[in-house]
């Protein structure tokens, strides 16, 4: 239930679907601040808990969000949208790695 609660806040697939739409949504410097400094406590928790999660669990999360964003950047023409894709695709990444 943490996992599911901390991946919806930092735009993991696939419960990343509020992202895009709500980064468009805003003005820049609010943007800014909810795509990069709000994802820093929930992520750094994920990263504690890593050691008592499945890693199959993890794995499954940062493809598909990798995946999903890069997929769902690919046809986007506004600016913020694709920056959520990319933000969405790089946390992916990131619990990957974990």
């Amino acid at each position: 239930m943490a996992i599911a609660a901390l991946a919806l806040k930092i735009g993991l697939a696939p419960v990343h679907f509020w992202l895009p739409e709500v980064l468009q949504g805003l003005d820049l410097l609010t943007g800014l601040i909810l795509s990069t400094w709000q994802k820093l406590a929930p992520f750094a928790l994920i990263v504690q808990l890593a050691p008592t999660i499945d890693p199959v669990l993890l794995t499954t999360l940062g493809l598909t969000s990798a995946l999903v964003g890069g997929w769902g950047g690919l046809n986007q023409t506004q600016l913020r949208k694709i920056l959520a894709y990319s933000s969405i695709a790089h946390m992916g990444w990131m619990v990957i790695v974990l």
